[in-house]
């Protein structure tokens, strides 16, 4: 489903984040309740995964996917 999408590099200016900080940060969602509420819902996956933790945390080279968006973890 999302392997046709492109790839946007994020830099988060370190070496980890958290998953809802990091969609925010990356401009996937406006707030951290539409974060919440699209992670609770399964609508969020990481390397593919739906992954239903606001708090993971994430590493370099991770890449997020939402709202018709992948967006890959840069330091």
């Amino acid at each position: 489903m999302t392997n046709g999408m492109p790839i946007e590099d994020v830099s988060i200016g370190s070496d980890g984040i958290r998953l809802g900080q990091f969609l925010k940060f990356a401009g996937v969602f406006d707030s951290g309740g539409d974060v919440k509420e699209a992670i609770i819902d399964g609508l969020v996956t990481v390397n593919g995964e739906v992954d239903r933790r606001r708090g993971r945390q994430l590493q370099v080279g991770d890449v997020v996917a939402a709202e018709g968006r992948r967006v890959r973890v840069r330091p």
